[in-house]
């Protein structure tokens, strides 16, 4: 008899999140074993729990889904998880890790650029991308070829993420600008066809009168869920809706994409007992859904 699939969610808050917890049954998971509160010094005997107690031909029947509202802890337990794993003698599981939804939502955002711009040569400004999320939306479309404007309030700040990203992606083509002042915005969307805001919830990162100015500008995502919207202008709902010449999404014209991603990483992590989901893995799957 099959062995019945079961995912392990380790989550960095102290509560397990219950979102994530309703993608996982909607995604087909059978039984959902949930921890909230994990630090780095929990995950060794967790990981040994996944990996001892099934043979090698069913564990790929067992994951491990890692989240949190903190991507980098969540990025810590990555990494931390993996090095308990024994993949040399067939011990392993397949991991996901989608910490504050930050991997699916910044998949979700660049494939709905992608409908209509060509990433490989978009003059792109991504707001916000000192955060999480939005450094993940810069690091793939800079890895897409196109070149990144990384905005921020502090100059200095995005010339960190910019140099991040060049670590990460030799071949980004990728500047760090203020974008914040009255001199600094229009300066930041010159030539720029994509705008992505990705900043803090409530915060307006770009007024109307900026973008409408812009006339190179032809797709603005907003991924600001909470009013007043990160591009001025912007609604929840907007889904490719023509506003000033220029075609928009919200946030929850995003998410159903960032949903359906979400639920086809999960299930993908039971095909195999040897992969893992993080950003560019969740990226190329969502691509391959033909979303």
């Amino acid at each position: 008899m099959d062995k019945p699939t079961i995912l392990i969610q380790l989550d960095t808050d102290p509560q397990p999140s219950a979102f994530d917890r309703v993608v996982a049954i909607d995604a087909g998971v059978q039984h959902l074993f949930s921890y909230g509160g994990v630090t780095p010094d929990a995950v060794m005997p967790l990981v040994h729990g996944c990996i001892f107690t099934r043979g090698p031909k069913d564990l790929a029947k067992t994951a491990i889904f890692i989240g949190g509202s903190d991507v980098t802890a969540g990025e810590t337990l990555l990494a931390e998880v993996r090095k308990h794993l024994l993949p040399l003698f067939g011990l392993s599981v397949s991991v996901m890790l989608d910490s504050n939804g930050a991997n699916t939502t910044a998949a979700a955002a660049v494939i709905a650029a992608s409908r209509h711009l060509d990433l490989k040569t978009c003059k792109s400004l991504v707001l916000g991308s000192t955060g999480p999320v939005g450094q993940r939306v810069a690091r793939l479309l800079a890895a897409a070829g196109g070149h990144v404007r990384i905005g921020s309030r502090s100059q200095e700040k995005a010339e960190v993420v910019a140099a991040a990203i060049r670590k990460a992606v030799p071949t980004a083509n990728v500047e760090g600008v203020a974008s914040s002042s009255s001199t600094d915005a229009p300066t930041a969307l010159d030539g720029r066809e994509l705008v992505v805001a990705a900043g803090a919830p409530g915060a307006m990162m770009l007024p109307l009168k900026y973008r409408a100015a812009c006339k190179s500008l032809l797709v603005t995502i907003d991924l600001n869920g909470v009013p007043p919207a990160g591009i001025e202008g912007v609604e929840l709902n907007d889904k490719a809706s023509n506003r000033n010449d220029c075609l928009c999404y919200g946030a929850l014209g995003v998410g159903g994409t960032k949903m359906k991603i979400h639920k086809a990483a999960v299930a993908e992590l039971f095909k195999r007992n040897d992969q893992v989901f993080d950003i560019e893995q969740v990226f190329q799957l969502g691509k391959s859904l033909g979303l």
